[in-house]
């Protein structure tokens, strides 16, 4: 049996898209071939890493992509996970189902480093609540 393909896109590819492939990738990667990617890519944010290794999950090898690498590619899924993404992502071909659902930006809070990671690790958990939810439909 084929995977299926996910795409999970985000303005930067810097935190939340690369926290849904870190979780998606963990909960389900046997049964779905996972990327992320950026409609503007940057780097990937050091408490995107730390969020995920408090939950055992390591990140660090991921890199920002930028959306342009993958229209030419084919998924089942694209799904968006900032409401800016959901906004410029195009049409991909074939069969792609598209899924928004738009998360906080962590990067733009402001705070001491337990602030921050906080921030991180609440939208880290609502979008691990969010795939769970979509992986039992």
């Amino acid at each position: 049996m084929d995977k299926k393909r996910v795409l999970i896109l985000c303005t930067g590819n810097s935190a939340r898209s690369q926290m849904g492939e870190g979780l998606l990738k963990h909960l389900a990667g046997d049964l779905f071939e996972v990327f992320s990617a950026g409609t503007t890519p940057s780097t990937l944010n050091p408490y995107a890493v730390l969020a995920m290794a408090e939950m055992g999950i390591d990140i660090r090898e991921q890199f920002s992509k930028s959306l342009n690498e993958f229209l030419n590619q084919k998924f089942d899924y694209v799904i968006t996970v900032c409401d800016r993404a959901a906004e410029t992502c195009p049409i991909f071909p074939g069969p792609a189902q598209r899924i928004h659902w738009g998360f906080p930006d962590p990067a733009v809070v402001e705070g001491d480093h337990n602030q921050k990671l906080a921030a991180f690790i609440q939208v880290r958990d609502s979008i691990l609540h969010q795939l769970k939810k979509w992986l039992d439909q």
